[in-house]
């Protein structure tokens, strides 16, 4: 089974400020986000990835640049609409402190599955389309390079952590409680029967371990022969 590395783009500007960025034109990655850029890219390049599938805002596609440019050899590198930051509507662009005086603003946090932003898309429906997109990637990557394949999807924190939710098998009104920073590193791989979530949040530590996933064989009760993190306790 193939398995996907889902990366959270660098910092921009408007995380540092408080911003509620969306699909706003133009935001990108301050001088913190682009070394967490060369970070992650520098933990991938021991990982040979098979594509780099992107979120077309820019800040995601200077992220994916960084990676590819430590790969070796070419890998594929398409531009994928359904991961696109969720849209915010009337919200794009204010500042988070004065969100949280809005009366929906209790509803995304404490039952999101019912909340639909304002001249925007509700978070259900975000899920539901970048699910189906990182799990469309995955299959033709598979069908493509074979079980062993591994590839990442640059994409946002909300993208990250619902996708997270649906593979661990989490209702989406629970999907706050896992986070994505800037930099950092999820890892999924899905299965015939179910996903295994290998990795969350993480923004150091050695992944050339994904290189024995094409020896990976099925979860099994007692852990199996599935590639797991380094013990670091």
């Amino acid at each position: 089974m193939a398995t996907v590395i889902l990366v959270r783009h660098g910092r921009t500007t408007a995380n540092a400020d408080g911003v509620l960025a969306g699909r706003t034109a133009g935001v990108r990655l301050d001088a913190t986000g682009r070394r967490q850029a060369a970070r992650v890219a520098e933990r991938l390049a021991a990982v040979p990835l098979v594509g780099v599938v992107s979120s077309p805002l820019e800040r995601c596609r200077q992220t994916a640049r960084a990676i590819r440019a430590y790969q070796h050899g070419e890998p594929a590198t398409p531009i994928e609409r359904g991961i696109v930051e969720c849209d915010y509507g009337l919200w794009q662009g204010r500042r988070l402190a004065e969100l949280a005086q809005e009366p929906l603003w209790a509803l995304v946090q404490t039952q999101p599955s019912a909340a639909t932003f304002p001249g925007g898309e509700s978070l259900a429906a975000m899920q539901a389309r970048s699910v189906a997109a990182i799990r469309r990637h995955d299959a033709a990557f598979e069908a493509q390079h074979g079980t062993g394949a591994v590839w990442a999807a640059v994409s946002h924190g909300d993208i990250i952590t619902s996708v997270l939710a649906d593979a661990l098998g989490m209702h989406l009104d629970l999907f706050q409680r896992l986070s994505a920073g800037p930099g950092s590193v999820s890892i999924v791989r899905y299965g015939a029967g179910r996903p295994a979530v290998l990795a969350t949040n993480t923004d150091c530590g050695d992944l050339s371990w994904l290189r024995a996933s094409e020896s990976a064989g099925g979860e099994e009760v007692g852990g199996g022969d599935v590639p797991r993190a380094p013990d670091r306790s």
